[in-house]
C-alpha cells in the first residue's frame, strides 16, 4: 500500500498541471487541512533530499518543477525552443488585461491609445482567453488571463500582481 506522501508525489508528477489541495484531499481521503500538511511534508522532504526537483505553489495548486539553479544545466535537453519574447505592445496589453479583467478590446485600445492587435498573439500563447461578453452594445468579447499566465509568471493568483503605483506603470493605463 502506498504512503500518503508517495501518492502526493505520484499525483504531482502524473497530473502534468498544478494539483489543488482539494484534489490532494480527495485523493488521500483526508480533510483538506490534513492533506495540506501531507503536501507540505512531501515538499519539505523533497527539497531537503537534493534530488533536483521541488514542489512549487502556482496557479492555485502545486506542481513539480526543476529548481532555477539547475535549469541552465538542462538547456540542451529542453524542447521545443522557447518562443520569442513578447513585444512591448504585447506586454502592455497583457498587463491591462491582468489588472483590469474582464476587459473588452475597445477598452484595452482606449487605455493604450493604440491598437490591441496583440490580443491574438496572447491568445495563441494561451496567456489570455475570452471569458464572456459585455452587456455593451454589440456584446463585445471580454478578455481575462489564464492559468497558463499564472504558471508562466510564477503566480499563485492575481492577488500577487505588483501594485500599480510604480512609475513603470505611469503611462500604461490612460483609462
Amino acid at each position: 500500500t502506498p504512503t500518503p506522501e508517495q501518492l502526493v508525489g505520484a499525483a504531482l508528477l502524473a497530473a502534468g498541471r498544478p494539483v489543488t489541495r482539494r484534489e490532494v484531499a480527495e485523493l488521500l481521503g483526508l480533510p483538506e487541512e490534513a492533506a495540506a500538511r501531507t503536501l507540505d511534508a512531501f515538499a519539505t522532504r523533497l527539497r531537503d533530499s537534493g534530488l533536483g526537483f521541488e514542489v512549487e505553489a502556482v496557479a492555485g495548486g502545486h506542481r513539480l518543477v526543476v529548481p532555477p539553479a539547475l535549469s541552465a544545466h538542462l538547456a540542451p535537453l529542453l524542447a521545443p525552443p522557447p518562443l520569442p519574447a513578447l513585444s512591448a505592445a504585447a506586454l502592455e496589453v497583457l498587463a491591462i488585461i491582468a489588472y483590469r479583467q474582464p476587459v473588452t478590446r475597445a477598452e484595452i485600445e482606449a487605455m493604450r491609445g493604440a491598437s490591441a492587435g496583440t490580443v491574438v498573439t496572447l491568445q495563441e500563447r494561451e496567456l489570455v482567453k475570452v471569458v464572456g461578453r459585455s452587456d455593451a452594445v454589440g456584446q463585445p468579447l471580454l478578455y481575462g488571463t489564464t492559468e497558463r499566465f499564472l504558471m508562466d509568471f510564477g503566480l499563485t493568483g492575481l492577488d500577487e500582481l505588483p501594485p500599480l503605483e510604480g512609475a513603470e506603470f505611469a503611462g500604461l493605463l490612460r483609462g
